[in-house]
């Protein structure tokens, strides 16, 4: 069983918009992408930051367990998560040293991952996550990143044409004013 590294730290939000205040603008963390988990009923958030990330977690309903979470203990740290080498390898040394795990078998999560979590009653407290990368993930991240950048790239665009539409009606008004002001009489 190897681990490899510390892949994330999950800290569970109610509004990731206004965690990034902190994380990303304060902070100075750049935000790699934004991802929907359905699976896990939620929106995450990739800060990276060395060889690690911060993954900010924020529930899409209230049902979920990342909703009950957040209900139950409110904001902040929700797990830790580790690449390993081998996930079922890893799983199934852990049912040898009686590791409770919540997921009897790996799931899919973001990016095409692996993953399992090993419950806290097991590990001190602490929700853990394993990982194990799979060959789809690095053209899966690049395809998410790659469409979030043109819906970044079509938004700018309505935007600037928003804003020049703004700026053509704002000048036609204000030469419409000044044109009256011209031709009005002087009290």
């Amino acid at each position: 069983m190897a681990i490899k590294r510390i892949d994330h730290i999950a800290i569970v939000v109610d509004d990731i918009d206004a965690s990034l205040n902190f994380w990303q603008d304060a902070l100075g963390l750049g935000l790699s992408h934004i991802e929907e988990v359905t699976g896990q009923a939620s929106i995450v958030a990739f800060l990276p930051s060395g060889e690690s990330e911060v993954e900010l977690v924020e529930p899409t309903n209230r049902t979920s367990g990342v909703a009950k979470y957040l209900a139950k203990r409110g904001p902040g740290m929700h797990h830790i998560c580790f690449e390993v080498d081998d996930i079922h390898e890893t799983m199934g040394k852990l049912k040898l040293h009686n590791v409770q795990l919540i997921d009897e078998e790996p799931t899919i999560g973001t990016g095409g991952k692996k993953i399992a979590f090993i419950h806290p009653k097991s590990t001190g407290g602490v929700l853990v996550e394993l990982y194990e990368l799979t060959p789809e993930e690095p053209q899966r991240r690049y395809r998410l990143i790659r469409r979030m950048q043109r819906r970044l790239v079509a938004r700018g665009f309505v935007a600037g044409a928003g804003l020049r539409e703004f700026v053509r009606t704002w000048r036609n008004h204000n030469r419409g004013a000044r044109t009256s002001r011209q031709t009005s009489p002087l009290p």
